[in-house]
């Protein structure tokens, strides 16, 4: 089987997961719950819950408490997209092709749509504990459960959010070391989240779980050096949202501040370093090397 097919089939599995773990619309909060659905299964790449399952795999059998964080950590990536894309922050009206929550759903109903998503993710993450049987696994599901609240909060990607917003401000003059905290925190700190969660499952001492922190961080920085190209290279109908919304915006990215050329160096030196990374442990995973390359690399 090529990696294609293996991509397909993964994101497949992962699909089936977050279905299985989104709850029913029905009640009198229906329409919420029928709004986190839409968000949720516009599609994606799936990258946080495939990482965390394949990164999970370089060290041993996690158990069926992974799934939970794999629909944890997804939940909480579309809630920050809901609320990414609301007029009061990016004001996208597409995002993977279709029209954004607030567009369909309204803006009162996608805020607490992202509220919802958020709070769930926590209760889905927590069903773990139903599953651990062993003290270890029960400790392992507690740094899980730690390293997730952490990098979702304000010490990782809300706090990059934050960063963002306040470098948008016409009085402030951003620097390096300011972008690079917003890309390490408002994008990385997921990918680390999932990355380390599913070494922590594992088994994964704390030396290989920080080699996996600083691969992830370089995976995020990457992408997101990369998802800046794009919005300067692409075109709604290969990206499925609109491309200049930076420009737009008024946000310094890394491409403004380095330009194109030495921004696709940047992405190439970190992605060999993120491999190189992870090829040093000594169950290798080919098709997570090269999911990692894939994502880096992508044109959409």
């Amino acid at each position: 089987m090529n990696f294609k097919e293996e991509l397909e089939r993964k994101t497949g599995e992962t699909e089936e997961i977050l279905k299985g773990y989104l709850p029913k619309a029905e009640g009198f909060q229906r329409r919420v719950l029928e709004a986190m659905d839409y968000a949720v299964s516009a599609g994606g790449k799936r990258l946080r819950p495939l990482l965390m399952r394949e990164t999970s795999a370089l060290f041993g059998e996690a158990g069926e408490g992974l799934f939970c964080f794999m629909a944890a950590i997804e939940f909480i990536h579309t809630y920050s997209l809901i609320h990414d894309d609301l007029p009061a922050l990016d004001n996208d009206d597409y995002r993977r092709g279709r029209k954004t929550t607030h567009v369909v759903y309204g803006e009162d109903i996608a805020v607490i749509a992202g509220d919802g998503l958020l709070n769930y993710a926590y209760e889905t993450a927590l069903r773990a504990f139903d599953m651990a049987v062993t003290q270890e696994e029960y400790q392992r599901t507690a740094w899980a459960m730690k390293i997730l609240g952490h990098k979702a909060g304000v010490y990782g990607m809300v706090g990059g959010q934050c960063a963002d917003l306040m470098a948008e401000k016409p009085e402030t003059e951003v620097t390096e070391e300011q972008l690079l905290f917003i890309h390490k925190n408002k994008t990385a700190a997921l990918i680390q989240a999932a990355m380390t969660i599913g070494a922590v499952l594992a088994g994964a001492d704390e030396k290989a779980v920080e080699q996996i922190e600083r691969c992830a961080e370089n995976i995020g920085v990457a992408f997101q050096i990369q998802d800046d190209i794009l919005d300067v290279t692409g075109s709604l109908e290969v990206l499925g949202k609109p491309t200049g919304s930076d420009e737009k915006n008024h946000k310094l990215t890394y491409v403004a501040m380095h330009g194109l050329e030495e921004s696709k160096k940047q992405v190439e030196t970190l992605s060999e370093d993120a491999v190189g990374i992870l090829g040093a442990f000594p169950n290798r995973n080919a098709f997570l090397e090269t999911l990692v390359e894939q994502l880096i690399y992508r044109e959409k």
